[in-house]
């Protein structure tokens, strides 16, 4: 019966569309969930796309055709290669102070620091454009940080606000570090160190601590915390109480950074905006990084906040 069957060429037929049907079948569904996925893939790319679009919720309608006040953030850590580095920042109020329609300048910061360099690099274009555009005042905001290097920029500008809960000042300089000498003993590691120069291997964190070196590095951090100072006490001149902490390196409460003169006043950027300047058009110069870094600096930033949450410590540092 079934030779006859297999040899029976309608049998063969049959079967030959039964099978060709099904693997039409399969591909067809195939197809189907490879549209859905890739249709999937799209939805969440434009989903994630959409949300590192910049977002200006907080500011009124903006127009640059008329009078109107030149917003620049400074958010993170101030650092080359950053959302917040020297280039955008100069380009950004480069931009601001050179619109013919910009009536006022405001800098948003809400940092915990960085790159002294960095921070004088801004520092000294903000004075540069003052100087340029002395009819165009550029007033900073501080949000929850504008600490260290950030406070390093905002004391060039005319005027600081602040919240009474932001923390402000910081002025001092870290260098920070580890040393291995000891574990290494323990697992039974050496140190093969070759170098071309008495101090070529400056604090190598896998060699002893060597007393010269830690008094070279002692003093290239009082030669920058200096820096910071002169900075801070060219921008801020007589406003500045005199008080033996203030550039001890603490950080203030806006309250407390008031009574120090190290801000001017409370405010943000609305109040700034509504009551003290009066003009409520807001345009944003701030350079936006591309997706992909924005993408970067968002994972970045909330690793890091988790990381402070989960230890309970402060992003802090003038470096």
């Amino acid at each position: 019966m079934t030779e006859e069957l297999l040899s029976d060429p309608i049998w063969q037929r049959k079967t030959l569309e039964k099978l060709l049907f099904d693997t039409l079948k399969e591909q067809r569904r195939k197809r189907r969930w490879n549209i859905f996925f890739k249709f999937l893939f799209f939805i969440i790319l434009f989903a994630l796309l959409f949300s590192l679009l910049p977002t200006t919720t907080n500011l009124p309608t903006a127009s640059k055709t008329k009078s109107h006040l030149g917003l620049v953030d400074i958010k993170g850590a101030i650092a080359d290669n950053t959302t917040a580095s020297a280039d955008n920042v100069i380009e950004g109020l480069e931009n601001a102070f050179e619109d013919k329609h910009t009536s006022a300048v405001i800098l948003r910061i809400n940092s915990p620091g960085g790159s002294p360099v960095q921070a004088a690099q801004i520092y000294n274009e903000i004075r540069y454009l003052r100087h340029q555009y002395p009819k165009t005042k550029l007033y900073t905001v501080c949000d929850d940080l504008c600490a260290s290097a950030a406070y390093y920029i905002a004391s060039a500008s005319d005027d600081i606000y602040a919240n009474p809960a932001s923390l402000v000042g910081s002025i001092g300089v870290l260098m920070d570090g580890f040393g291995f000498v000891d574990t290494m003993k323990k697992i039974g590691v050496k140190r093969r160190l070759l170098t071309a120069g008495d101090h070529k291997g400056f604090l190598d964190p896998f060699s002893p601590e060597k007393i010269d070196e830690k008094l070279i590095a002692e003093r290239m951090l009082a030669n920058v915390h200096q820096q910071f100072i002169n900075a801070v006490k060219q921008g801020r001149g007589n406003r500045l109480k005199n008080d033996p902490e203030l550039f001890s390196g603490l950080a203030w409460t806006g309250e407390e950074a008031l009574n120090l003169g190290l801000i001017d006043g409370f405010g943000d950027l609305n109040t700034l905006s509504q009551e003290l300047i009066k003009n409520k058009n807001i345009v944003d110069y701030t350079v936006k990084p591309g997706l992909l870094q924005q993408l970067s600096d968002r994972m970045g930033a909330a690793f890091a906040q988790q990381i402070s949450t989960n230890l309970g410590i402060l992003p802090h540092g003038f470096r």
